[in-house]
């Protein structure tokens, strides 16, 4: 998978945390724990997945800066 399209990869399942933490902000919904179980390994994994792509989309502010002075 090239570059852009992990930023892109990462960037979805970001978006997807942000979802799932405005539905526990909102509703008290944990998406993640209603469909795979409370603090499981798999719903763990994919807490740390999303971590890490948020985590990852960090070095995208130095990519934009430096993409925005080449135009």
């Amino acid at each position: 998978m090239n570059a852009k399209g992990f930023d892109y990869a990462a960037l979805t399942i970001a978006i997807i945390g942000a979802i799932n933490w405005g539905l526990i902000g909102l509703f008290k919904l944990d998406l993640v724990a209603f469909l795979f179980g409370d603090m499981n390994l798999f719903s763990r994994i994919i807490y740390a997945v999303v971590g890490l792509c948020g985590l990852y989309l960090i070095t995208l502010f130095g990519r934009v800066k430096s993409t925005a002075k080449e135009a």
